[in-house]
């Protein structure tokens, strides 16, 4: 866990260090909007680069708030803090990523991303998808608790409850994990972006189970157990 902590700390203050650097070296005005087709639509300040590095901080601390909460209500070991640990430090290196990105657009004072290698869709779901894989792996470890998991109405009926739901709902991030890194290595741009967006969609759909008679969701629970299985 110290090691994962030191990690943590490191991917949540190192956009901070880097930007305060940077700010020395980057030109008075930088890109500071893009549109949907990756042109320039307003240049501001330098300074206007600390506001992502602030909000990666802001949003550490949420996290280790998260984590604390959580491990609160487990009675025993430090399964929910440890997945809430992991599941910052995965989005911290997504926030990590989109800092160095557009720190390079700045100091090249990119007007259109477009014209950057790396596609910024790509760059970012493709994280993510590691990240949905990741997490979908020690989502099954969660202990019952009202913070963080699949949390739905017949999940926070009882433990085996519980344990099926997160199994269920570690199966949905893999697969769909998955997917959205191979629809990130097929198509580039918003191509890309709706490919996401739809698995989202169905993602919500999902977390509507819980508003689902008991048994009729044991059933869909398995029929979509399969195909998820399937799709692996």
């Amino acid at each position: 866990m110290k090691k994962k902590m030191v990690v943590f700390y490191s991917l949540m203050f190192l956009p901070l260090v880097v930007v305060l650097i940077a700010l020395q070296f980057l030109p008075e005005q930088v890109p500071a909007h893009y549109d949907m087709n990756n042109q320039v639509t307003r240049w501001g300040s330098k300074y206007e680069t600390l506001i992502f590095p602030v909000i990666t901080v802001l949003f550490g601390y949420f996290m280790l708030a998260m984590a604390k909460l959580s491990s609160k209500q487990e009675e025993s070991g430090s399964n929910n803090k440890n997945v809430c640990i992991v599941t910052g430090i995965a989005s911290l290196a997504l926030f990590n990523a989109m800092t160095v990105y557009f720190l390079y657009a700045d100091f090249n004072s990119i007007e259109n991303l477009s014209s950057i290698a790396l596609d910024i869709n790509q760059l970012l779901f493709g994280l993510l998808g590691v990240s949905m894989v990741l997490l979908g792996n020690i989502m099954p470890k969660l202990r019952m608790n009202s913070v963080v998991g699949l949390r739905t109405v017949w999940s926070m009926k009882n433990e085996a409850m519980w344990k099926k739901s997160q199994r269920f709902g570690g199966i949905s991030f893999i697969a769909s994990g998955i997917i959205i890194i191979i629809v990130c290595f097929l198509t580039k741009g918003f191509s890309c972006f709706w490919g996401k967006h739809a698995l989202l969609k169905e993602e919500i759909a999902q977390k509507r189970i819980g508003d689902l008679d008991r048994f009729v969701f044991l059933e869909e629970l398995r029929k979509m157990a399969k195909v998820c299985v399937c799709i692996l």
